[in-house]
């Protein structure tokens, strides 16, 4: 092992230059989101918007399922009339089936959330051709 005569380890110097040309370089899109330039902006932007449409498209689903169930309770009232195990159909379908269809709707916009946020990512961390 390389020392001196009293035992110490050789003295290593080192150079900032030398450290900073051995670091890669910055991916210009990372810089782009990093620095918050116009196209940092845009990228941004754009993952919200896809995250909005999924959101309000979501919503939708659940605002005509749920709200077209006392449409057709209204429409057709011998469905309303029916009865489960002594129950009506009315409170089964708003009080036990709605909320498996909620878990799935929120399942789903989890998924699809994630990837449009990986599809995001794919962009940022893209390798320059």
């Amino acid at each position: 092992m390389g020392g001196d005569a009293g035992g110490r380890p050789a003295r290593v110097r080192v150079v900032l230059g030398e450290a900073a040309a051995q670091r890669p370089m910055a991916d210009p899109a990372r810089a782009d989101l990093a620095e918050q330039t116009p196209i940092g902006e845009a990228l941004v932007k754009g993952l919200v918007r896809a995250q909005l449409a999924l959101a309000i498209r979501l919503s939708l689903v659940v605002a005509a399922g749920l709200g077209a169930l006392p449409l057709l309770f209204a429409v057709a009232p011998g469905v309303g009339q029916f009865k489960v195990l002594g129950v009506n159909l009315p409170w089964l379908v708003l009080g036990l089936a709605s909320f498996p269809f909620l878990v799935v709707i929120g399942w789903a916009y989890v998924r699809w959330a994630e990837r449009n946020e990986q599809d995001f990512t794919a962009v940022i961390c893209r390798p320059e051709a």
